[in-house]
């Protein structure tokens, strides 16, 4: 290797030490320095200083803190994001809701395509597109609910109940007609099509705060504040059957309608979950597992399995045919949202801790965990194509983390 030329005119001796000691003489001083000594730090200030500087714990953490496992966040909200729901069509059409009153209609990678939800004048607490994909309705606390057309933008028609919030809505599984549930302790049915109002509910003693159309889209299943479950006949508006105290000790939070419109499955405040017969009304089994609030349930698409989140941190997924748990899943924070992936067999769980994490239903195992909010996670909905999850969270953001390697 070629290098600067060196001066070798310094004898090899002048550098060999020896054990002879070395003195500087006057002569030797080629300027002297003053130095005031209170400017010098002291050592323990030192010694301080060069702890911070070197403290690998802290650069470890602030990595953490900033990592950011999505490829691609949507960060048109100014305040808390609540609600989120994907086409069912369009891979790329993802709908946003929060606490800014704001809803905004966008697709993946896209920042020309956004159309903003416009003329809500409160939370936008619940977003649903119609199975077929053309349309999209956003619910919200000022007790209205506005139908999207999904393809063009434009506004098809708006609906209003009794005034109250909007707790939830959901599309009839076969048609264009919408159900939601208000904070009044009512509930509505709409045409969209016709862009008219069919029949109301009553019975409830307080909001109601979940509720579904049966999958055969025969029968109407309701939750309430008031520890009931209710099951109506869609046409009549009749109650078929009620289950009030002790049904639940405290408020229902969260239903699902197993596939063959025989079962349903609710959560309660009071860390129960209970199956109950649609035809007869009957309570046929409890889920006796969770310490606190159940947040969120869901069915598997491929089996006789329900998964359930709650506050306790769990996430435990059931055998309903046994009645008994499978796995349990164990989380850093409570469990508000969960989603199965397609027909597989994993599940995407959103967490108060901010992560969103993939699980493995037959081990019990976590297979992923994505960081990027810092915020608890609210909401979770999955692409048309099952390549990706979208999560929204408090901290005013949604965001999409690929999921392929799982559906």
């Amino acid at each position: 290797m070629n290098g600067p030329s060196r001066d070798n005119s310094v004898e090899e001796d002048d550098y060999d030490s020896g054990d002879e000691e070395f003195f500087l003489d006057e002569d030797d001083v080629i300027r002297e320095i003053a130095i005031d000594e209170e400017e010098l730090p002291d050592r323990e200030d030192e010694e301080i200083d060069l702890v911070v500087d070197y403290d690998d714990d802290d650069d470890n953490a602030a990595d953490d803190d900033n990592a950011d496992d999505s490829f691609y966040v949507f960060e048109r909200h100014t305040d808390e994001v609540y609600s989120v729901a994907c086409s069912p069509t369009d891979a790329s059409l993802v709908a946003t809701g929060g606490k800014d009153d704001k809803g905004f209609l966008w697709k993946i990678g896209s920042q020309d395509s956004i159309l903003e939800l416009q003329g809500h004048g409160n939370t936008v607490s619940t977003l649903a597109f119609s199975s077929d994909g053309k349309f999209l309705a956003s619910g919200s606390f000022d007790g209205l609910i506005q139908v999207w057309d999904a393809n063009l933008g434009s506004t098809k028609c708006r609906l209003e109940g009794s005034g109250g919030s909007i707790e939830w809505l959901k599309w009839h599984p076969k048609g264009h007609l919408i159900l939601a549930g208000s904070d009044d302790s009512s509930v509505w049915l709409w045409n969209v099509d016709k862009c008219v109002y069919l029949n109301s509910f009553y019975g409830h003693a307080s909001s109601v705060t979940c509720g579904d159309f049966s999958p055969d889209g025969k029968i109407i299943c309701t939750g309430s504040d008031d520890a009931s479950l209710r099951i109506w006949n869609p046409k009549t508006g009749e109650s078929i059957n009620v289950n009030g105290h002790p049904y639940h000790t405290d408020g229902l939070t969260c239903l699902s309608i197993t596939h063959d419109s025989t079962v349903a499955v609710t959560g309660s405040k009071d860390g129960s979950v209970h199956m109950v017969n649609l035809t007869t009304g009957k309570v046929i089994n409890s889920l006796v597992s969770h310490s606190d609030s159940v947040e969120c349930v869901g069915h598997s698409p491929s089996s006789q399995w329900v998964a359930t989140g709650s506050l306790d941190k769990k996430l435990i997924i059931w055998d309903i045919e046994r009645s008994s748990p499978r796995c349990t899943c164990d989380h850093e924070d409570g469990v508000i949202c969960l989603s199965w992936l397609g027909m597989s067999r994993y599940i995407a769980t959103g967490s108060m801790d901010g992560k969103v994490r993939i699980w493995d239903s037959l081990s019990g195992s976590c297979v992923r965990s994505f960081s990027g909010h810092h915020g608890a996670v609210q909401s979770l909905a999955v692409t048309a194509d099952q390549n990706s999850v979208v999560s929204v969270s408090d901290d005013g953001t949604a965001r999409v983390f690929r999921i392929s390697d799982y559906n």
